[in-house]
């Protein structure tokens, strides 16, 4: 695969035309490059029409760091249950994963093999926008995150976000995102008819190798 830069993401381009598509969305801090070693170490079968895209994320200031500017999806006031929370940074962030989305349909990838993921705040809005689509997507994969805006899913759930699988994976000691945070956002999915499957590792805000190994098991017949 070739690993092409640009100012809006990264990506990792197979050697034939792409028929199938991740998307994924980096953490808090942290910038597209993050997982292009991750995807690289899936070893999925049909990495030679897949393609892979790392967006980047504008950088923003974030209250919650003290309002630090560092990429950003949205900001964060706090990690609270019930705390404030930054529609309009949501909104925003999700209407750039679509326009991801977009990009890989005009590319001529269809919508059914497309994977939209993301780590931490980046699995946050993957959850938030992959459950809104209008046309069902491969999957939603999350890492290590928690569901934005719950109050406000069961009135903008769609059929299609309904029948998109789901996998969450969460470390049992994430010290960032507790997994009672991951496991709640599971919980709740499945009370409103999503099919979410779960595995969670004994680490902490972080990948490992077992769930490496999981996400290429889910990814490999979902984008075949």
């Amino acid at each position: 695969m070739r690993l092409i830069e640009a100012d809006d993401a990264v990506r990792l381009e197979p050697d034939q035309p792409a028929q199938a598509a991740v998307i994924l969305l980096h953490g808090l801090g942290a910038d597209g490059h993050d997982f292009v070693p991750v995807a690289e170490a899936l070893g999925l079968p049909q990495s030679g029409r897949l393609r892979f895209v790392f967006p980047h994320a504008p950088v923003r200031r974030i209250t919650l760091n003290g309002g630090m500017r560092m990429r950003g999806w949205y900001d964060i006031y706090s990690l609270e249950r019930n705390g404030r929370q930054d529609q309009e940074g949501i909104a925003q962030a999700a209407a750039i994963a679509q326009s991801f989305i977009d990009e890989q349909v005009g590319a001529g990838v269809p919508r059914q093999r497309i994977v939209l993921a993301g780590f931490s705040q980046g699995g946050a809005v993957a959850l938030h926008a992959g459950l809104r689509q209008e046309q069902a997507l491969a999957g939603i994969l999350a890492l290590s995150t928690y569901l934005p805006l719950r109050a406000s899913l069961p009135a903008e759930l769609t059929p299609a976000g309904r029948s998109t699988p789901v996998l969450q994976c969460h470390g049992r000691f994430d010290s960032v995102l507790p997994v009672a945070m991951g496991s709640e956002a599971r919980d709740f999915l499945r009370s409103i008819g999503c099919e979410v499957q779960w595995h969670d590792y004994p680490m902490d805000h972080e990948v490992c190798a077992e769930e490496i190994a999981d996400m290429g098991a889910w990814l490999a017949p979902r984008l075949d």
